[in-house]
């Protein structure tokens, strides 16, 4: 486990340093200090959005792309909204009409992209790599919103944000290390617990990780997670619950016997959320499915449910993303 000493915002190192990377892919091998210099950045993006006047120019000239291959609204809307409120021009490639459906292979739609000039481009895609691969092919900065059943990067940072930020709200100080966060649900589709393990367990987080065998990815282990089967036995002692809803859309075959089967082992009700700690937070990163993973009475429960906010931190954390992915092409100093 990473010690909190490690953890200190006063130990990433200065200007480009913070964060050398061009592109932000995935959150796998990233250094404790590069997660918390990014979450740091959008601290001032929330004050932003909280205020009457919520937008800054510094990416005035410049243009993004969210090139959207999967559909999305959260995220794409997110997205849109991060680029527009630093000032960008901002277009949502409209992937449905692309020449994508007409066939065009991967890699000329990322070269059609590259001879666009793009200051950063934003790529969701329903295979994993697909993100990568086009990030090998441009000349400008590139996120990752999302492919396969690899990583969502910018999501495990929103959520780290949001746990952080709410345990400063409660007076706690927002210190991520020693938390017990248990992440349940359909583990072995999803890249947002990838990414969420991946970030959580470098800031020194304990993560439990619960699911039916079926949904349980096989060495789960090696990602420094312990994995449950037991829901009741996983929120023992919890401080952080994360519900994850059952992708469907990646299933092939009878992974649940069915969705009330599942809710009556997997969902969080009121009555097995008191098994975690009594403040214990409530997360899901949507779009839920009320009633099968989780209730509404949790999903909307005062002072414990933190969807909203996780919401609000994602704007936060995706304008901190285009901010500093693009300073060296804006010339900013020390990101030469």
């Amino acid at each position: 486990m990473t010690s909190p000493d490690t953890l200190r915002t006063d130990r990433y190192p200065a200007g480009s340093a913070a964060f050398p990377h061009r592109d932000l892919v995935a959150l796998a091998g990233l250094a404790p200090w590069e997660l918390l210099f990014l979450m740091d950045e959008a601290e001032q993006w929330v004050t932003l959005g909280r205020s009457s006047h919520k937008r800054d120019e510094r990416l005035a000239g410049l243009t993004i792309i969210n090139a959207f291959f999967e559909n999305s609204t959260r995220t794409l809307l997110s997205f849109e909204l991060a680029g527009k409120r630093l000032g960008a021009d901002v277009v949502n490639m409209q992937v449905a009409q692309s020449s994508v459906k007409k066939g065009e292979t991967l890699i000329d739609t990322a070269m059609t992209l590259n001879a666009m000039h793009a200051d950063a481009i934003v790529i969701r895609h329903q295979s994993s790599g697909a993100v990568q691969l086009i990030a090998d092919k441009v000349d400008c900065p590139v996120l990752n919103a999302g492919d396969g059943q690899h990583e969502h990067p910018t999501q495990g940072l929103l959520d780290a944000l949001t746990i952080r930020s709410a345990l400063r709200t409660k007076g706690m100080g927002g210190e991520i290390a020693g938390l017990i966060v248990v992440i349940c649900g359909d583990i072995l589709h999803s890249r947002v617990a990838r990414s969420n393990i991946h970030c959580l367990t470098t800031l020194g987080a304990q993560v439990r990780v619960c699911a039916p065998p079926a949904l349980m990815p096989s060495g789960i282990e090696q990602m420094k997670v312990t994995p449950y089967h037991d829901f009741d036995a996983a929120l023992d002692g919890a401080d952080v619950v994360m519900m994850l809803r059952l992708q469907q859309e990646r299933m092939s075959g009878q992974f649940i016997p069915s969705p009330r089967e599942y809710r009556h082992l997997y969902g969080l009700t009121l009555e097995r959320l008191a098994r975690a700690k009594p403040d214990a937070l409530v997360m899901h990163p949507g779009p839920m499915n009320r009633g099968v993973e989780i209730d509404s009475n949790v999903a909307d429960l005062p002072g414990r449910s933190v969807i909203n906010r996780q919401v609000e931190m994602g704007v936060a954390i995706r304008m901190a993303c285009l901010d500093v992915l693009t300073r060296k092409a804006r010339g900013v100093e020390g990101w030469a």
